[in-house]
């Protein structure tokens, strides 16, 4: 069963933002592209970098430790399309930003 957390104000992320974030145990990147909000898994595969610390832009974000790049919208990495980054849906109510988390 899933639930859906609170992990943000609405104005904490601006459009063309990245934010940083836990929810439960898990940490959230939330992406403001174009007045959408997206949320990744926060932890690059990589190495465990940040993305929420990473850099947007457009709808690419850049991991701040390696440069490893993925779009948000879809969590596909940039090079190497068999790389997908886990996604959580996101909605707004009330002005609080909110993510479905497994249960």
């Amino acid at each position: 069963m899933a639930k859906w957390v609170r992990v943000a104000a609405l104005t904490e992320i601006p459009q063309g933002a990245c934010l940083e974030r836990v929810a439960g145990d898990r940490l959230v990147a939330l992406f403001n592209v174009e007045g959408t909000l997206y949320a990744l898994d926060g932890v690059c595969p990589h190495q465990g970098g940040p993305l929420g610390k990473g850099c947007l832009d457009g709808a690419v974000v850049t991991c701040p430790w390696h440069g490893w790049q993925f779009d948000v919208r879809t969590g596909k990495h940039q090079v190497s399309r068999t790389i997908e980054q886990p996604q959580f849906n996101v909605r707004v109510e009330a002005g609080d930003v909110l993510v479905e988390l497994e249960s």
